[in-house]
């Protein structure tokens, strides 16, 4: 059965939930810019996920909502 959550740009309209993101794996922003790497998923809780670019090192974590992501 697929899970499903409400936009908030859309009221009343319901979207089928993002596929599982696996941690460790890549993923990339909607309109993500070409020159940019992916980004490595660190974890996700409920509707918002950490990642992190490589040469961040690991203790720098960006939080992003999981709409946001794609598989990289």
């Amino acid at each position: 059965m697929a899970e499903t959550i409400r936009q908030h740009e859309t009221p009343g309209k319901v979207v089928a939930f993002p596929q599982r993101l696996v941690p460790g794996s890549f993923v990339k922003l909607q309109h993500h810019p070409s020159d940019m790497p992916a980004f490595e998923l660190i974890r996700c809780e409920g509707r918002r996920c950490w990642v992190r670019q490589q040469a961040w090192g690991p203790a720098v974590q960006w939080e992003v909502a999981r709409r946001n992501l794609n598989p990289g």
